[in-house]
């Protein structure tokens, strides 16, 4: 149970409010819809604009952002909900590419704790439902709203998508979702509407997605099938049922899995395309504004510094074809830190000894992991074979700050350090770098 918390006076500053609702629910965590549905009716809460709602295991970030900088390229007001955030919880709510201030998210707490009552809300329930009271009252013309985790028992799910995305599935959240690929994609699965655009990104999606939005009757788009993208080292195309978008440049966004996310969100905007119309020059300048910080961003200068909130093993996995596809490096370290309820093996298989010098940091709080058990576990993954000629070698460290300050006394002027393993650690050397988001 969380320590008590006054509640917070008209007078309370974010902090202060964000300090309180950690405090009022039993539990960080509790999946379901019927509180947050109860207390949305009593807020009278309705968006009367396009909403898209995007679930997925990796990738749902980077489709958000695509979706929203295509639109806002094309004219329209956009809101933007994601989560968690990296340096300012602001982050979380964006109308039109900016952050929502302070006061316009605290009248916004101010509405759902009126109409609270006596139910309790999570966090996360209770944030979500402040920021959609936000853009309800903001007169959008679209909103593109990031799945927390699952699908069908997310408080994001209250919406009724008038397009609905998956992404990726893969095992991550095993103790809330299952743990079978078949399990987590059902779960994912019941963000599609009957009747309504469900877009799959997956390229083997599960039978049990598939067999869900058949039972539903949602119109199902599945990757390879119903839309598809090609591209050479210069440029790329998108074909979808109705529409072809030719010698596109390649997203700002880095990595090999951005043409899967970019076709993805645009086939969310094809088959929504008699209500939000998008002009190919808006794809393009779209494209190549969207951002999102932590997702193989590279910080300028030498070293090479890759900040990635790779956090499981798929997303792992696409982290070591993005370093393999950066050339060559002297030496690469690591700056990794990673929570305690996360499959740590599974992700240091998958980068393997692509990493000369790992520096384990501690995470704080109750899901943290010691630095130490981290650094036991690379060698033992690994095989590690201390005092071996040229062999890997893994240290810990009191903080990803106190990692990030080892790796940089380490690395050469052209060496690589990838920070990588919860938004936690990308967040804490974010700002060390005195870095804004």
């Amino acid at each position: 149970m969380s320590v008590a918390v006054p509640k917070p006076d008209a007078h309370a500053t974010l902090d202060q409010w964000l300090g309180y609702l950690e405090s009022i629910h039993s539990r960080p965590m509790e999946l379901g819809l019927e509180r947050v549905r109860e207390v949305a009716q009593r807020m009278a809460l309705r968006l009367d604009c396009v909403t898209f709602v995007v679930a997925g295991t990796n990738g749902k970030g980077s489709t958000c952002a695509m979706i929203e900088a295509i639109l806002q390229a094309a004219g329209y007001k956009v809101g933007l909900y994601t989560s968690p955030h990296l340096l300012s919880f602001n982050e979380r709510a964006r109308i039109n590419g900016e952050f929502v201030g302070d006061q316009a998210l605290i009248a916004h707490f101010q509405r759902v704790e009126a109409a609270r009552g006596q139910t309790t809300l999570t966090y996360f329930e209770f944030t979500t439902l402040a920021i959609l009271d936000l853009f309800a009252a903001s007169g959008l013309d679209a909103a593109v709203l990031e799945v927390g985790l699952g699908g069908r028992l997310d408080a994001v799910n209250i919406v009724d998508a008038d397009c609905a995305v998956v992404t990726s599935i893969d095992l991550d959240h095993t103790e809330y979702l299952g743990d079978t690929r078949e399990q987590i994609g059902l779960e994912k699965a019941h963000v599609y509407r009957p009747g309504r655009p469900a877009i799959c990104a997956d390229p083997v999606p599960p039978e049990s997605l598939k067999r869900h939005a058949e039972q539903i009757g949602a119109d199902l788009w599945l990757f390879g099938r119903d839309y598809n993208y090609a591209g050479d080292r210069q440029q790329w195309s998108y074909g979808g049922r109705s529409q072809r978008r030719r010698a596109m440049a390649y997203p700002a966004l880095r990595g090999a899995n951005q043409l899967l996310n970019a076709s993805a969100a645009l086939a969310a905007l094809e088959a929504v395309q008699e209500r939000l119309p998008v002009p190919q020059q808006a794809v393009r300048l779209g494209l190549s504004q969207a951002s999102l910080p932590g997702r193989f961003q590279i910080v300028p200068g030498r070293p090479a510094i890759i900040l990635d909130v790779a956090h499981n093993a798929h997303a792992a996995a696409v982290l070591a074809q993005n370093l393999d596809n950066m050339g060559f490096f002297p030496y690469t370290h690591a700056v990794f830190g990673m929570l305690a309820d996360k499959d740590a093996a599974a992700v240091v298989a998958a980068l393997g000894r692509r990493i000369d010098r790992w520096h384990c940091a501690t995470l704080a709080g109750p899901r943290g992991r010691d630095g130490g058990q981290l650094a036991q576990c690379v060698r033992s993954v690994l095989d590690l074979q201390p005092g071996k000629p040229d062999e890997p070698s893994a240290a810990a460290a009191g903080s990803p700050a106190q990692a990030f300050e080892a790796a940089r006394r380490e690395a050469g002027e052209g060496d690589r350090i990838v920070v990588f393993g919860s938004f936690l650690t990308v967040a804490a050397v974010l700002q060390a770098l005195g870095r804004p988001v």
